[in-house]
């Protein structure tokens, strides 16, 4: 390769490049930061990807391959990339104050951040499914750290091993539907293996065994049911800032691949999926909202809000393969992925300035520690602008208007009726109704009940709460520009 080829291939994968960079850089530096002032290296972090950012931003409009067309750049990954940088500024907002309250400030923690977030970039970039399972394992083996990184508390542990046991698990799978792919077409490109399957040249049987083993992996990436074990487990046990960023960042990384491969790789006309869609989507959202309805934890039913939102978002995956369909269903998807990133950052904003730290909790663990929705309680009236900005959230998850959550389930709801399904539609009318029950517990709680909650002024959780509260309602009213974007990225998936 030439060093002209090899510039042209860099300039693809640059944000990635500098972010990977930036991270193994922030790595040796914050061996001379003092342990005092570990603020700096989660500045750096920050500036890091701000620069990222700026350049993914600087991408948009182009299309090209790099590394003999196993990563790209198209609109489709340039808007997946920016939000996965703006969920980890987010991530650290989240973590600056809450990591010294904890007692377990660190700086790898910021490092492990930028490299789980690398391998998110990747993912969306992805165009071969050997380079996929590299971004898979890139993104989840920082996660399965974080997720323990409040050790040695047992449930921070606890919470590692589980995700560690059963990702791994699911990553096997991942790769044996890859082998089997492979098996079945020869080549693991997906621009190989969409013109081997549109010319007719493959294995039926491999490549639909392959298909269903690749959406098991991906499966349990975003928490559908029945690959769900881990998540309330997890989310209850990781440092509810990881638990932020985790359930925001490795969803949407998931749903990449997933658009990737059945809406631009394995078409319909080669494996019929469409009703294991179909069961996947309605079992994971009747499942996500009717077992939170009896969660008496925030942290536990916001997990099974992360299950039930999952489910709605694989209702844009039933017509895959139908370029027709895909038109309103990518965007519906990519659109509902961005929606649910800014309302659930901002939710779980508040739930960690709730939060009190160990040492706070006087009778141990069985003391208050401010993650039971009785803690809401009285909130509404010692902590007005707060509770406000959880109103938004908890009305966005729900999709009522004015908000961006009611938007995003518009579209999507709209792109799913378009293409047919008019049944599995209603199954997510009404599960969005059962789901009214549990965030609508947390209003009454917090205006019709009374107590004294304690909530922590830390100046990241409040720009976090009210800015992503802010977007919730001013997006919803002005939404065109982001759908725009989303049918943009739509365009060159295929």
């Amino acid at each position: 390769m030439s060093f002209e080829a090899l510039l042209e291939n860099l300039k693809v994968i640059l944000p990635l490049a500098v972010l990977v960079a930036w991270a193994c850089a922030l790595l040796l530096v914050d061996l001379f930061i003092p342990k005092e002032r570990k603020g700096w290296t989660a500045l750096l972090a920050a500036v890091g990807l701000v620069l990222a950012l700026g350049l993914t931003i600087a991408q948009n409009g182009q299309l090209n391959g790099a590394f003999n067309g196993m990563v790209m750049v198209d609109g489709f990954s340039v808007f997946l990339n920016a939000l996965f940088l703006g969920s980890g500024l987010a991530a650290i907002a989240l973590a600056y104050d809450y990591l010294k309250r904890r007692g377990i400030e660190r700086g790898e923690y910021y490092a492990l951040l930028l490299f789980s977030i690398s391998g998110m970039l990747l993912m969306a970039q992805a165009a071969d499914l050997i380079v996929m399972f590299l971004a898979l394992e890139l993104l989840s083996i920082p996660l399965y750290v974080l997720a323990g990184f409040a050790h040695p508390q047992q449930d921070s542990e606890e919470s590692a091993l589980k995700y560690f046991l059963l990702g791994s698990f699911a990553g096997s799978f991942f790769v044996f539907g890859v082998a089997l792919i492979f098996g079945s077409t020869g080549t693991t490109s997906l621009a190989g293996v969409a013109t081997l399957v549109a010319n007719g040249a493959y294995n039926p049987a491999l490549l639909l065994f392959g298909g269903v083993l690749m959406l098991i992996g991906l499966g349990f990436k975003v928490a559908a049911a029945p690959f769900h074990m881990w998540t309330p487990d997890v989310y209850q046990g990781a440092p509810s800032a990881v638990t932020a960023f985790m359930s925001v960042g490795a969803k949407a990384a998931g749903f990449a691949a997933l658009l990737r491969i059945f809406f631009a790789t394995i078409s319909i006309t080669a494996v019929d999926l469409t009703m294991v869609f179909w069961v996947l989507s309605a079992l994971t959202m009747f499942l996500g909202n009717l077992v939170a309805i009896s969660q008496t934890n925030i942290k536990r039913m916001l997990a099974y809000s992360s299950i039930a939102h999952a489910g709605y978002i694989l209702m844009a995956l039933v017509p895959f393969g139908d370029s027709a369909m895909a038109q309103t269903a990518v965007p519906g998807a990519l659109f509902y992925l961005l929606t649910y990133a800014v309302t659930s950052l901002g939710a779980w904003a508040v739930v960690i300035a709730l939060e009190k730290a160990k040492a706070d909790v006087s009778a141990g663990a069985e003391g208050p520690d401010g993650l039971n929705i009785q803690d809401y309680a009285g909130l509404g009236k010692k902590h007005p602008a707060l509770a406000t900005a959880m109103v938004v959230f908890m009305l966005s998850f729900t999709g009522v208007p004015p908000t961006l959550g009611f938007m995003g389930k518009f579209y999507l709801f709209k792109s799913v009726i378009e293409s047919g399904y008019l049944g599995l539609a209603l199954i997510g009318v009404l599960t969005s109704l059962i789901s009214a029950y549990f965030y609508l517990r947390i209003i009454v709680m917090m205006y019709m009940k009374d107590g004294e909650p304690e909530v922590r002024r830390e100046p990241g959780l409040q720009i976090t709460a009210f800015a992503a509260a802010l977007a919730v309602v001013v997006f919803s009213i002005f939404s065109t520009p982001l759908l725009s974007w989303a049918e943009n990225a739509f365009l060159y998936i295929f």
